[in-house]
């Protein structure tokens, strides 16, 4: 397939090419380049333009640059631009002027890439669906997904975040969604923000970007639902919340070893979603799912056993049966958790790590509910205090032992009582090394922190005990 030609690309950036190239996807890291994408030489850590050279070499179509870098032929193809990320931004709008796609964007403290995973799976059911790979939610991430979607493509699920005030509305402009689900509003970012209440107002900006007739989906039963509430209706989009007091609403939910059970009701049509491998948390995310059926008018019942098709992905709530013996049935259950952490994603991981039950070792000793537990990260200056306070959460009554990793979690450590105070480490390397001595037949382990506090390397541990392979 080719995304842009030459003169495609140029109309679209104000550019010059040199060369009648044609490229089948974009690119701006040469280690995940493939033949035919266009190089885009971004300026961020490094320079882009210092891969150029490498990018050709390694078949891409053509690069996108600001100059030709000297080592890099005269006949080289290229797209020659004034601003190399002003260009960028320009092919992801002409990517989206020039779909036929319904654009849903998504975003939220919590859960915007699984309710975006969610959704392409649901939405798989009824069309081409194309949406970001990884989290491409920031200022390149967003027109980089624009300029990669297909024409041909029937819905487009477009991840937006946020690390400071102002970045959303721009990014939900670009996007110009028919459609925009706000996940829920928790304390991240704090550092850049006053209190939570900003935090909801610049997520609330995305309904600033609607297109006509769009829908603005949202949650009601949160603190600062009435914000979400008055930033919709102001956009003069169709509002939709759902959660209590709306036409959308969970009944209950049940937990399982192997699956979330949840039971919706829309307008008195009750719906059932069966997650697998699933915790508690992501119900609220499967009622926006379907909120997002009923705004593109997709048939519920066939979008409620879509989403059954999804399961966490590593990093994100992920399970996995690790087996310690290869003859004997000696297995402990880890939820990889690892990807990111705030308060509100660790209160209802915690949660769901208190509703299971774990296993039964052959020697008859009961297994555990083990949390590996990682710094949160950009919680302002009561970080420590906000760390310390989930020693009074009430699932840790619950969980057998808790090991923390990082000087914020030495606080939770510090705060916890002696008989669930595990080791408490500076470094995830240094856990990791010892990952044979947190373990135990039968046991359910939690892994949870923010990514830079790298306890997905702790995930690696675990996993290396595997005997299975």
């Amino acid at each position: 397939m080719t995304l842009w030609t030459a003169q495609d690309a140029a109309l679209a950036t104000g550019g010059t090419a040199t060369g009648d190239w044609q490229a089948a996807g974009l690119s701006i890291d040469t280690r995940s380049l493939r033949p035919g994408d266009l190089f885009v030489a971004l300026k961020a850590a490094r320079d882009g333009h210092d891969f150029v050279a490498q990018a050709l070499e390694k078949g891409a179509a053509a690069a996108m640059v600001s100059h030709r870098p000297d080592d890099v032929a005269p006949d080289a193809p290229l797209l020659v631009v004034p601003d190399v990320m002003d260009a960028l931004r320009a092919l992801g709008a002409a990517g989206r002027a020039r779909a036929r796609a319904q654009i849903i964007a998504v975003t939220g403290s919590v859960g915007k890439t699984s309710t975006k995973e969610m959704l392409r799976e649901m939405l798989s059911e009824f069309g081409q669906v194309h949406a970001a790979e990884a989290s491409f939610n920031n200022h390149w991430g967003v027109p980089i997904t624009l300029a990669r979607l297909d024409p041909a493509a029937d819905f487009a699920v477009i991840e937006i975040g946020m690390n400071h005030p102002g970045e959303i509305a721009p990014l939900a402009e670009l996007a110009h969604p028919h459609a925009a689900l706000i996940t829920t509003i928790a304390p991240a970012h704090l550092e850049a923000f006053d209190n939570i209440d900003g935090i909801a107002r610049e997520k609330a900006s995305i309904f600033k970007g609607l297109s006509a007739n769009a829908h603005a989906i949202y949650p009601a039963d949160l603190p600062t639902s009435p914000i979400l509430d008055a930033a919709a209706r102001a956009s003069g989009a169709t509002c939709l919340p759902f959660g209590d007091g709306t036409a959308l609403i969970l009944q209950d939910i049940t937990q399982s070893p192997t699956a979330l059970v949840l039971h919706a009701q829309f307008d008195g049509l009750p719906l059932v979603v069966r997650l697998r491998n699933a915790g508690a948390h992501f119900a609220t995310n499967a009622l926006g799912c379907l909120a997002v059926a009923h705004a593109l008018q997709l048939d519920p019942a066939r979008a409620a056993m879509a989403l059954g098709r999804w399961q966490p992905p590593a990093g994100r709530g992920a399970r996995q049966r690790i087996r310690l013996d290869p003859v004997d049935d000696l297995c402990f259950t880890l939820i990889d958790d690892a990807y990111n952490a705030n308060p509100t994603s660790l209160r209802a991981a915690l949660a769901m790590l208190a509703a299971l039950a774990p296993g039964q070792a052959q020697t008859g000793r009961p297994g555990r509910r083990v949390a590996i537990l990682g710094d949160m990260l950009e919680l302002g200056a009561d970080e420590v205090a906000r760390h310390a306070a989930f020693a009074s959460d009430p699932s840790m009554a619950d969980i057998d032992i808790v090991h923390c990793v990082g000087p914020r979690m030495a606080a939770l450590h510090a705060a916890l009582p002696p008989d669930r105070q595990g080791k408490q480490i500076a470094q995830a390397d240094d856990l990791a090394n010892i990952a044979h001595t947190l373990v135990a037949p039968g046991d359910i382990v939690l892994v949870k922190g923010s990514k830079s506090s790298f306890v997905s390397r702790v995930v690696d541990g675990l996993r290396s005990l595997d005997t299975s392979a």
